[in-house]
């Protein structure tokens, strides 16, 4: 009996045990460390999908419908828009004509700024009537403007002193001012008045600023504080014995537009206005827009299911239609004139030039 071929066949299968069990530990401890997704037909794209053939008749047919569903809204989204009747007058340079040094003007405390306008309604402006300030040129958009305030210090009294992202407007010598910042700063402070035939024309300030922005924005339990008492005024000031959750002007203008060119709600008349009726406009022209070239106009303008006057929509309406049955005529002429069937494997370029050389 060969004991020493048994021997070492014992060794050798022992060996070998143990190559094995160090395979399985390095395998696992390589699974362990993998970052290789769990399988699921997500990962590895094996979801149902729908792959339509594009056949001439289903192109055709979804251009035909798109086209048919997008002119008729246009024209209703157009129609809309025109029956919104529209006043803008631009008043600033108007109300500064008779001053060369327009700046100079509008910085000087003790000049009269009081400028009267007379608008004419051009037809039935139903109620209510939107006044809206417009400001062209005015980049409320620029980064460290946008930035230039401290939500926290506008929603809580107990941040009073959170000035930071503020500066130069953050504090003064008489402590932190609240609403801190380049925004509040800016609060635009000229002011209308309207009479028609003598008679003056209530304007209706409330519910102007969006609901959201005064229940979670501005805190009810925060009062202007040190505002616009620093030796450079930007604009208008507050009641410090109001919140700043009712303070609407201001909550309006903080909401920072992202064009250089808006308009923000400045108030409503509650009452119609005749068609060819003189509204007298006293307006306080405050506002500083010449230093830096800006615009500002005064808009009175009603609404529509769509809101305020806007062609734009319609017209985009109306384009792509348009465009749409254009194309189904043209695919639907381009498939009577020369056809060719779905799929031929003739239209192949292997196929149109064979040497695989095309010409």
């Amino acid at each position: 009996m060969n004991t020493n071929g048994a021997a070492t066949s014992s060794a050798a299968a022992g060996g070998g045990g143990g190559s094995l069990a160090v395979t399985v530990d390095s395998s696992s401890a390589a699974k362990k460390n993998s970052k290789k997704p769990k399988y699921s037909k997500f990962t590895q794209q094996e979801l149902p999908a729908c792959k339509p053939i594009l056949t001439p008749g289903l192109v055709i047919t979804t251009f035909t419908i798109i086209g048919i569903i997008f002119i008729p809204i246009g024209l209703v989204s157009l129609s809309a828009s025109e029956h919104v009747v529209e006043i803008v007058d631009r008043y600033d340079e108007v109300c500064a004509s008779i001053h060369p040094n327009k700046v100079a003007y509008i910085q000087n405390s003790l000049t009269n700024k009081s400028c009267t306008r007379t608008l004419i309604v051009p037809k039935l402006m139903k109620s209510p009537v939107f006044i809206y300030y417009q400001l062209d040129n005015f980049y409320q958009n620029h980064r460290r403007y946008v930035k230039s305030r401290n939500d926290k210090q506008l929603r809580s009294k107990a941040a009073e002193f959170d000035t930071t992202s503020c500066e130069p407007e953050d504090k003064t010598s008489a402590g932190p001012i609240v609403p801190c910042g380049l925004i509040a700063w800016s609060l635009f402070n000229d002011t209308y008045g309207f009479s028609v035939k003598n008679k003056m024309l209530a304007v209706n300030k409330k519910n102007i600023a969006w609901d959201s922005d005064k229940e979670h924005k501005f805190g009810s339990d925060v009062y202007p504080k040190n505002f616009q008492s620093g030796g450079l005024i930007g604009g208008a000031k507050l009641n410090s014995s109001i919140p700043l959750s009712e303070q609407e002007d201001l909550i309006v203008w903080m909401r920072t537009a992202a064009l250089p060119n808006f308009r923000k709600l400045y108030g409503r008349i509650e009452e119609d206005l005749q068609a060819n009726d003189k509204i007298t406009v006293i307006i306080q022209n405050n506002y500083n827009t010449y230093s830096f070239g800006g615009k500002k106009k005064l808009v009175l303008s009603t609404t529509s299911w769509i809101g305020g006057k806007n062609d734009f929509l319609g017209i985009a309406y109306i384009t792509v239609g348009g465009l749409c049955l254009f194309l189904a005529v043209s695919f639907i002429l381009l498939y009577i004139i020369k056809p060719r069937p779905l799929g031929d494997p003739s239209y192949l370029s292997w196929n149109r030039c064979p040497s695989g050389h095309p010409n």
